[in-house]
């Protein structure tokens, strides 16, 4: 089960550290408004149901501290192979195609002990930052 923050959950982007320091920062500048998650490592081995629109997060850094709160405003599960461009773009994290995100998430999921093919099923959030 995902922490909670003033029963909240949590949102704790990419890998504690560098990247996740990163992540955030790019969420607080307005320039990440979308994030993948493994459908199921992130969300059925900790028995996580699925955000929602409309649902508030509380956007965390290494240490669980609170960096600002995001809202859910969009949500679609679907295939690695048919994540499109549009998302990739709306990461925020400068992929220079569809090609691109997708070696740059495969190595990080499977880096993490998790199998990535062309049908895993991905979540796809889409952000608005409600406060930094």
């Amino acid at each position: 089960m995902w922490p909670r923050i003033d029963n909240l959950r949590v949102l704790e982007l990419g890998s504690p550290g560098p990247l996740r320091a990163e992540l955030n920062a790019l969420v607080l500048a307005g320039r990440k408004k979308a994030t993948a998650g493994h459908l199921e490592a992130d969300y059925r081995a900790e028995g996580e149901e699925l955000e929602h629109i409309g649902e508030h997060l509380v956007l965390v850094d290494d240490v669980g501290g609170r960096v600002g709160e995001v809202e859910v405003v969009g949500l679609l599960v679907m295939p690695f192979a048919a994540v499109p461009w549009e998302f990739a773009e709306a990461e925020g994290e400068g992929f220079r195609s569809i090609e691109h995100w997708r070696e740059v998430h495969h190595r990080f999921w499977t880096g993490e002990g998790h199998e990535v093919d062309d049908d895993t099923e991905i979540v796809c959030i889409h952000l608005r930052l409600v406060t930094p």
